[in-house]
């Protein structure tokens, strides 16, 4: 689990045109909150943020005006639609050995059974429970010679030391989906089209 330092200074400005004032000088609000404290409303440096979000659930170690130090991690991040850029970040204020409930990746290994079956990401990301410091990028499950009608529950899935499920253990995170069916059903959806558009 990576640690990223950022530099974050608290801001007295609000609305519209101050967080436009923000993101022109390259950095972006957010808004720290958590553990009954009051939202601490920062301004951080954009392209380091930008960086080290590309890691899912990274623990940001903020260095708060020069005085304080605080452990966060992102808990919701809104982007410009068109752009791209970083708009605004919601902070979770984390303690080390505190547990949170957070959603990791789900990557997958391995080839399916011959005959052009499709593997279904019922879960893209899978809900767990973990100590702050330690959360894992992503878990990786095998799908070798899976054939059409298979699929991979939570509790199929084996965590890092540590963690644990925040979902049903029954929950369905992959599935196999014979190819015909799947086609069959994408030729009636284009029937359907034609029909409404000749009406």
């Amino acid at each position: 689990m990576s640690e990223v330092k950022l530099s974050a200074e608290t801001r007295t400005e609000f609305g519209k045109g101050a967080a436009r004032r923000v993101r022109r000088a390259s950095k972006v609000p957010a808004v720290l909150y958590g553990h009954g404290t009051e939202p601490l409303h920062l301004t951080l440096p954009g392209h380091e943020l930008l960086l080290a979000l590309r890691t899912p659930n990274v623990l940001i170690s903020l260095d708060i005006d020069g005085k304080t130090n605080e452990l966060a991690i992102p808990k919701a991040v809104q982007r410009d639609p068109l752009k791209g850029f970083l708009e605004h970040v919601d902070l979770l204020l984390v303690k080390r050995g505190e547990k949170v409930n957070v959603e990791i990746p789900v990557h997958t290994e391995g080839e399916l059974a011959p005959g052009g079956n499709l593997l279904e990401h019922v879960l893209n990301a899978l809900p767990v429970e973990a100590e702050a410091t330690h959360i894992p990028e992503a878990v990786t499950v095998s799908v070798e010679g899976l054939e059409a009608g298979a699929s991979i529950h939570a509790k199929d899935i084996t965590l890092p030391s540590g963690v644990s499920l925040a979902v049903e253990e029954d929950a369905v995170v992959l599935q196999v989906l014979a190819a015909q069916a799947e086609e069959a059903a994408e030729g009636e959806g284009e029937e359907g089209a034609e029909e409404v558009a000749e009406a």
